[in-house]
């Protein structure tokens, strides 16, 4: 594989636009912010796109040479084209890496990978998310201590309507109480997603050294180590076969 990952930042570019409070602390958006210090990692070329673009600027062409895809959405989930959601399950399904930040859990391709409601209970309040990192070990908690804290964060709590993750790697606990499967992994076809909750626009979430550091490891984590084509070839034989007198006669059957 080549040594440079290319990423592309997906965000709704929606509440920047509507609410100053969301303006003031991403002045150039969520996904530029987020781009912005992945940007100062080696070996990385991001780019950004958003949901007003032609194609959500997620094209054929585009997703052809993206690597991995973090994605941001909250408002506007159902203006998400059906047909874009395709093409983008089906280069996960091939290889492509799909990192799913904070309220993405209800966006049209999380639910379809995960083939579960994807719900939850919620709070915009005054809480300090604790952050438990449970898997020390793993790639993605590298440079991550026992836990972080986030001073002040929309709260997540159970039940989090998800498949059973293949790795559970974070888990928060809310000043109200609450605890959350915060960060958790599955394989899909040759593709690897992360979920990541942290990240509600009210609050500069994506400015937290730590919330950087693990969707920076996530990026690494999630890059292809494979990408197979979406296709089903008519294979010749690797040995060969014996005589079949009624081949000729046999019809053909319209399946590729």
């Amino acid at each position: 594989m080549n040594s440079t990952i290319h990423v592309l930042v997906w965000g709704e570019y929606r509440h920047e636009k509507k609410n100053p409070k969301v303006a003031e602390i991403y002045p150039d958006g969520m996904h530029e912010t987020i781009a912005a210090f992945l940007r100062e990692t080696p070996g990385l070329k991001v780019s950004t796109a958003w949901l007003d673009q032609p194609e959500h600027g997620l094209t054929e062409a585009v997703l052809e040479q993206t690597d991995v895809l973090l994605w941001w959405g909250h408002m506007a989930h159902g203006e998400v084209a059906d047909e874009v959601v395709d093409r983008v399950q089906r280069r996960v399904l091939e290889g492509m890496g799909l990192i799913v930040l904070h309220s993405g859990h209800y966006a049209k391709i999380f639910k379809r990978l995960m083939g579960t409601t994807c719900s939850l209970k919620w709070r915009e309040s005054t809480d300090k998310e604790r952050v438990w990192n449970i898997a020390p070990h793993h790639p993605i908690t590298q440079g991550v201590g026992e836990y972080f804290e986030i001073p002040a964060e929309e709260m997540y709590g159970e039940p989090f309507g998800i498949p059973t993750p293949d790795e559970l790697i974070f888990i928060s606990w809310f000043t109200g109480g609450e605890v959350f499967r915060s960060g958790a992994t599955w394989q899909r076809g040759n593709g690897r997603v992360f979920y990541f909750r942290p990240g509600h626009e009210t609050y500069p979430t994506y400015h937290n050294a730590d919330v950087q550091r693990v969707i920076t490891n996530a990026v690494h984590w999630a890059r292809p180590t494979v990408c197979i084509a979406d296709d089903c070839p008519n294979s010749p034989a690797l040995e060969p076969l014996p005589d079949d007198p009624e081949a000729a006669e046999r019809p053909t059957l319209g399946f590729r």
